[in-house]
């Protein structure tokens, strides 16, 4: 039996299984991971980011990243102040954010490893397209609740598993570099259990609110 990377419950079960890979489904979180033993090492895994080409220049990239960024900013304060975790090496969503008045700092475990930004707390935290890659979402989760000051944002971009049959021409899973998909219980169950308002924007933005 797998235990969850995200709750740590052991009661997974089977749930899907391609050329390449297993997939096991939490019964308590409704997570879906593929299991540590089929996961890439650092080495292999920034090799396939180092391959991304994501700019700020590109108007198509600017575009999806203010499916996250237009809704954010309806929500927050002012001057705010927010840090990107996970950034990657062309940060943009940083970029958009400055240019409408606020401050940003910026994190990325391969690309912008300063570990300081990681000691304050952020009227808002954006994570896109991150929390499929963690390996130890638990861990990393915990890490964003603290960064985030009460009353304080999370915004996050990913896409949600829809059932079994979706998830089996799923072009999403197909990245090796996806390791963990997140469906809409998940973040309810997330969100209930740390107290946390939630939202769902579209179908890939979830935006969280700490508790004052």
């Amino acid at each position: 039996m797998h235990s969850c990377p995200l709750c740590k419950e052991t009661n997974s079960r089977f749930y899907f299984e391609d050329h390449r890979r297993q997939y096991y489904q939490c019964l308590n979180c409704d997570l879906v991971f593929v299991p540590p033993e089929m996961r890439l090492d650092a080495k292999a895994e920034k090799s396939m980011y180092d391959l991304h080409e994501n700019r700020p220049d590109d108007p198509g990239y600017r575009r999806f990243l203010s499916r996250v960024a237009t809704p954010l900013l309806e929500r927050i304060s002012p001057d705010s102040e927010g840090l990107d975790f996970g950034c990657g090496p062309g940060p943009t969503l940083s970029l958009m954010l400055e240019e409408a008045g606020h401050t940003m700092a910026l994190y990325d475990v391969y690309y912008y490893p300063e570990q300081k930004v990681l000691e304050k707390q952020y009227d808002f935290v954006t994570a896109t397209e991150v929390i499929e890659h963690l390996y130890q979402p638990d861990v990393v989760w915990q890490q964003w609740l603290n960064l985030v000051k009460p009353g304080g944002w999370l915004g996050l971009m990913t896409k949600q598993v829809k059932g079994v049959e979706a998830f089996a021409g799923w072009h999403y899973k197909n990245d090796i570099t996806h390791v963990c998909f997140y469906s809409r219980q998940t973040f309810q169950y997330l969100a209930e259990r740390d107290k946390l308002q939630l939202e769902f924007i579209g179908n890939d933005v979830i935006l969280l609110r700490k508790p004052q």
